[in-house]
């Protein structure tokens, strides 16, 4: 009778990478109103009434101010409708998006 060896089948599972992250960014500047600031804030990036007035209060206390961190799909569609709600007012509010370390 032959003799027959079997090998163990291995699953190899592909690994998928996860997304880089980048970081929303509010640039301060002088001439848009607080109240604005903190309506956009809790408008589209879903902050509440308190956090966005943190986030106001740091980007004026020290020129910027880290919002939220998403995938870059993400980060610079939210950073543009900010943008964009500012210049519809007529205010030069300003979000940016870079990459996080």
């Amino acid at each position: 009778m032959p003799e027959i060896t079997t090998k163990p089948r291995t699953k190899v599972k592909p690994r998928t990478e996860r997304p880089k992250l980048y970081k929303v960014i509010l640039i301060n500047d002088d001439f848009t109103p607080r109240e604005f600031v903190v309506t956009v804030l809790k408008g589209e990036f879903k902050l509440s009434e308190d956090q966005a007035h943190r986030v106001m209060i740091t980007a004026h206390q020290r020129g910027v101010c880290v919002v939220a961190v998403f995938t870059r799909d993400v980060a610079e569609t939210k950073a543009t409708r900010a943008t964009d709600a500012g210049k519809a007012k007529g205010y030069p509010l300003l979000f940016t998006t870079e990459p996080e370390e």
